[in-house]
């Protein structure tokens, strides 16, 4: 039989968003894997990038309990269709990412980043990078066909598939990168806490900063997959980094989310730094000439007056990627971007070292991280202290799980008008003095606070991010945004 995928995505509920398909492990059975990874794969050949028979398709994973069975339904698929499936293994998006660029072949990483885990995804890379949202809609529109002789009525494979065992030098790449462009000794004498937790990256991490002369204490590994969010970071974490380096001194605590592309990073004292915090800091230690960042992020970058050339995006790693290609081709040689979950990404080479660091347009959780340390060697300062000399403006976010995307849109689709919208929010937040409706409903009230509303563009989630002059100020902020959605939700 044959069918549409914008059809299989209406009847399983795992659907397309900023991160590439998403759902239930339960519902992302075999056939609905390996029907979406051939209608990847026929957009790929349909642009001209899987020109070839037998064309490798590099296929990774997280720590989930699914991925293994999911990995395997992509590399049945991918094989089914001509292509030699390469097992990258359990290894970190960006090593993937970063393979399937070198070798001009597609990627695809199967994880949920951050979501529970009874929900997996698969994250797909053209030869030529991440997916944009032209691409998804292309992809979503592929028939595809699916042999009925290949899966049980419960969508499972009739018969087992085998393919390669993993090669670690494909993670073993990525570590390279920053070990044959950093000095080896550039981190000598940093005491630095790895945060492990199930982060499929852990092991790799602890190899690289070692390898470049800190001292480093793994922490925290657990056998069990633990969601760790690093855009809402649970309080849990933020007791465990405090108590951390109270009792070992770091001079930072590092970590990652479960597919290790988006960072964590503390402060000495076991604070952690916003993502959009560290992109400043990072951006501004590389020497950026344009940033790209979703409307989502603090505006202590434009108070700054560090950057150039900055470009607001919608929420997602696509925008971004998107609006970085933008920046190059205006003629800007050092192009960044950023995310509030700490994404970093990098458009240009850069210069490093009397070397040059390649680009990789893609989620990449190292490079924020030592740019962050070798600015604190460079200034000769803690990283608070780096933090303390930015303008005076804090985020905070959160979420309401399991809360449908639908109804998030209708609640967004009754504050269309100035009317409404004074009605929701003035007696409780003030006059609203700017409206931006890039992603979601971003306010500006008359005292300078910030309140952003956006349905999550990958799981059912209602987000709300808050912005203030003092730490205390946008703690109260989300609150109140907070006790407004659920009031919403009703």
């Amino acid at each position: 039989m044959s069918i549409e995928i914008n059809e299989l995505m209406k009847q399983t509920g795992v659907a397309f968003g900023t991160s590439g398909a998403r759902g239930l492990a339960s519902e992302m059975t075999d056939r609905v894997c390996y029907a979406y990874t051939r209608g990847f794969l026929q957009y790929v050949a349909s642009i001209g990038e899987l020109d070839r028979h037998g064309i490798e398709v590099a296929i990774g994973g997280d720590l989930r309990p699914s991925t293994e069975r999911i990995m395997t339904a992509v590399a049945r698929a991918a094989a089914d269709m001509g292509c030699r499936p390469i097992n990258c293994g359990r290894t970190p998006s960006p090593a993937v990412a970063l393979y399937g660029l070198t070798h001009g072949v597609p990627a695809i990483m199967v994880t949920g980043s951050h979501i529970p885990s009874d929900r997996n995804g698969i994250k797909f890379n053209k030869a030529s990078g991440e997916i944009l949202k032209t691409d998804e809609r292309g992809i979503t529109s592929q028939r595809v066909e699916l042999a009925d002789a290949l899966f049980n009525v419960d969508g499972t494979f009739d018969e087992a598939f085998e393919w390669p065992d993993a090669d670690p030098s494909i993670g073993q790449a990525y570590v390279n990168r920053y070990l044959e462009i950093f000095p080896a000794n550039c981190l000598a004498g940093k005491a630095i806490g790895l945060y492990q937790h199930s982060a499929v990256g852990r092991e790799l991490l602890v190899d690289l900063f070692e390898g470049l002369g800190a001292t480093v204490t793994p922490l925290g590994f657990s056998d069990r997959f633990i969601p760790v969010d690093t855009e809402a970071i649970r309080p849990e974490d933020v007791v465990l980094a405090r108590d951390w380096s109270a009792e070992h001194g770091f001079d930072a605590i590092l970590s990652t989310d479960g597919d290790s592309d988006r960072p964590l990073i503390s402060d000495e004292n076991g604070e952690w730094l916003r993502g959009d915090i560290a992109g400043i800091l990072a951006a501004t230690y590389l020497g950026a000439d344009s940033v790209s960042t979703p409307v989502s992020c603090n505006t202590a970058l434009e108070k700054s007056g560090a950057i150039a050339n900055i470009r607001r995006t919608r929420i997602g790693s696509p925008f971004v990627i998107a609006s970085m290609m933008e920046a190059s081709e205006a003629g800007f040689s050092r192009v960044v971007g950023y995310e509030a979950n700490g994404g970093f990404l990098t458009n240009s080479p850069l210069p490093l070292f009397d070397k040059e660091l390649p680009a990789l347009p893609t989620r990449d959780a190292v490079l924020p991280v030592l740019a962050i340390l070798l600015l604190s060697i460079q200034e000769g300062k803690p990283i608070s202290e780096l933090v303390d000399a930015l303008p005076k403006r804090y985020t905070l976010s959160d979420r309401i799980q399991e809360f449908p995307t639908t109804d998030s849109l209708q609640i967004l689709s009754r504050l269309c008008d100035e009317t409404a919208i004074h009605a929701a929010f003035a007696n409780t937040f003030g006059a609203v003095d700017a409206v931006d409706r890039t992603d979601g409903l971003r306010l500006t009230f008359d005292n300078g606070t910030i309140l952003h509303l956006r349905p999550s563009g990958n799981a059912p989630e209602f987000r709300c991010y808050a912005e203030a002059g003092s730490p205390e100020a946008v703690a109260d902020l989300l609150q109140e945004g907070m006790k407004l959605l659920e009031s919403m939700k009703g």
